[in-house]
């Protein structure tokens, strides 16, 4: 059973929390990464509430680009698997498989990471480190395990990336995805290989079973089956919920007509928040990436929950020079950041000709290689500012 994408959802975690708990006496209980970051639980909670949730439920785990540093803390770190992520010393970063007997076969779980989420990791986290060809990678932990007679492979790819990593390595049986968070769900046979992906945020799984055929396999939600009773042995994560429930539930403000009772935009909040900024700048150009926000519900007052959803990455605005190969080439710029944080907003737009200093968030600088001149404010007060009533309007 495979869930992918939690993104610390716990404001709907009892399903997924009693499900995994009942089940999981005879099932293998595993995830394709990201189980870290995209709520106010992991901004206040610090990780704890995701990673007893590991401990407690799941056997096998492969890292996602989110939250890539606890998955080195030494209890994650050992129930997580990485055939093709490398430290400067040319050595794993991760153990590459885990070694099962499920319905008398013997199956080989192990984790890959594409290029896309391996780059999208904040650059001081993986400075050092690198990930080769997943495909690569499996063909040769495949040659030096010759004992597994079946594979199957958590990926952090994206749904695409998998249909074509099963069509370069049929020997798998398995593929779970995640990283791609589309409307894509499998199962998918390519050839005899199955790629399919569990709901994003808890709300569902996927899962496999050996057959006579090889493996039946399917997705569901949670919502969709009986309801377990709450788990035991988690009665402190439940409580820490709670409390952090309740601190998120605080009220920031009324919400400005435009967001009121509908699910946020998130190239309008960008463009107001740079309308709003830019003048006050003394740069070139102010660029933001739109995956830094969650498109959120609002309704009609802005809670502290609500805030940390649409900004959950606690993003700092900074002021960098940049270098010369992008001042005179602003398309260049924005290709390379397009490429690494998806679609872009900017002002001016278009950009002018020549560039030399942006206002931009940290981790967009990062992308671009160079260091920060001076700090801004956090990208959330801005947000807070944009989305409650009043506030420079």
């Amino acid at each position: 059973m495979a869930t992918t994408d939690f993104h610390s959802n716990f404001d709907d975690a009892t399903p997924l929390l009693a499900h995994l708990s009942a089940t999981r006496p005879d099932t293998l209980i595993v995830d394709s990464g990201d189980f870290f970051e995209g709520t106010g639980y992991y901004r206040i909670g610090r990780g704890y509430l995701e990673r007893a949730t590991l401990l407690a439920l799941y056997d096998v785990i492969a890292p996602g680009n989110h939250g890539w540093q606890h998955y080195f803390e030494p209890d994650l770190h050992r129930i997580t698997v990485c055939a093709n992520a490398y430290g400067a010393d040319g050595r794993r970063l991760f153990r590459p498989v885990d070694i099962r007997r499920i319905g008398g076969r013997t199956v080989g779980v192990t984790g890959v990471l594409g290029h896309q989420a391996f780059n999208a990791i904040p650059y001081a986290e993986r400075a050092g480190q690198h990930v080769t060809n997943p495909a690569h990678a499996l063909r040769e932990l495949r040659l030096a395990h010759e004992e597994v007679e079946s594979w199957a492979v958590l990926s952090h790819s994206g749904f695409e990336e998998d249909l074509l990593l099963a069509d370069a390595c049929p020997f798998l049986d398995l593929v779970f995805a995640g990283h791609c968070h589309g409307d894509q769900y499998g199962p998918v046979q390519v050839g005899g290989v199955n790629v399919l992906k569990g709901y994003e945020l808890g709300a569902g799984f996927a899962y496999a079973e050996p057959s006579e055929c090889g493996w039946t396999a399917r997705v569901s939600r949670f919502d969709l089956i009986a309801s377990s009773p709450p788990p035991d042995g988690l009665e402190d994560v439940r409580a820490q919920i709670s409390s952090i429930a309740r601190e998120l539930a605080a009220g920031l403000g009324i919400v400005a007509a435009p967001y009121r009772r509908t699910t946020l935009n998130r190239r309008s909040l960008l463009t107001d928040i740079i309308a709003r900024i830019g003048a006050e700048r003394a740069v070139d150009a102010v660029l933001l990436n739109e995956t830094a926000l969650r498109a959120v519900q609002l309704n009609d007052v802005l809670t502290y929950g609500d805030l940390l959803a649409v900004e959950p990455f606690g993003n700092q605005l900074v002021r960098t020079t940049l270098p010369e190969r992008f001042r005179s080439d602003p398309a260049s710029l924005m290709a390379r950041l397009t490429e690494h944080a998806g679609p872009m907003a900017s002002a001016p737009d278009p950009l002018p000709r020549r560039l030399h200093t942006v206002l931009t968030t940290g981790y967009l600088a990062d992308a671009i290689g160079v260091p920060a001149d001076a700090t801004g404010p956090p990208l959330a007060q801005l947000v807070r500012q944009a989305l409650t009533q009043g506030v420079g309007r």
